[in-house]
This record gives C-alpha cells, structure tokens and sequence, in this order.
C-alpha cells in the first residue's frame, strides 16, 4: 500500500502513474492537475496528484475528451437528458469529401490528425475521377 503522504519527483510520479512526464506537465498547463506541491527543481507531487492522474486515465479510457474530464473534476454534473456539447473542426478535402475532427486532443494527437488528412487529400487529389461512377466499390 503506498504511503498518503509520500512526495514524489516528477518522474516517481510520472512512472506511478504509467504516463510521460510531458503529459502530466501539459494536464498542469490545462488546470487538470493542481501544480506540484513546492516548485523549482525540486518540485514535489503528492498522493493527491497521483490519484487524480489515475482517475483522468480512467476516464479517458472510457472515452472521455479532457473538456469533460475538467468538467468532472470541477465536480459540473451534465444537464439531465442533455449531453455536454463538443467542438469539431471540419477539413474540405475534395469537392466531395469533408472530414470532421474533434477538438480538444493533444498537439501529439492532431498533429498526427493533420498529417494523415493530408496523405489522403494528397491521394485524392491524384486519382483520376471517373465520370458517372455511382458504384460503392473501391
């Protein structure tokens, strides 16, 4: 059983936790986890820090953007019978082709995003088109 009032370093956390200290700085930056317990070098985390990274990896898991997880954390209940709203962005690939994506993931994860609607535009764009072509096969 860990010890409630142990302090951490970052990377003792980061390894508790099963997460890149990267993320747990960015879940700082975004208000999801309070900032270390003293700061500089060395900075210290707590059992509290801790818990709260396991419960937002719990929550992403079953699927929860990071908007709603502050929702959670900042103990909002959803309206009954209504869910919480989500942004998208929208990428006109062709004249028939529209990708949606949804907001809110890491830079990693869009830039990822980005770059794969990019390979498919750019195979879109040299495929010839064919004319009257109605058919659903590839």
């Amino acid at each position: 059983m860990s010890n409630p009032d142990k302090q951490r370093t970052l990377h003792e956390l980061a390894a508790e936790a099963g997460l890149p200290a990267r993320t747990i700085r960015y879940y700082i930056a975004r208000g999801l986890l309070p900032p270390p317990l003293s700061a500089g070098r060395g900075a210290a985390y707590g059992s509290e820090h801790l818990a709260r990274l396991l419960a937002i990896k719990k929550w992403q898991a079953e699927g929860l953007m990071l908007a709603e997880i502050a929702g959670k954390l900042e103990g909002r209940k959803a309206e009954r019978g209504l869910p919480e709203p989500s942004a998208w962005w929208s990428y006109p690939i062709e004249e028939d082709v529209l990708v949606w994506v949804r907001t809110g993931t890491s830079p990693w994860r869009t830039k990822q995003v980005r770059s794969a609607i990019k390979e498919m535009a750019a195979r879109l764009r040299s495929m010839p088109a064919k004319e009257g072509d109605n058919s659903d096969s590839d």
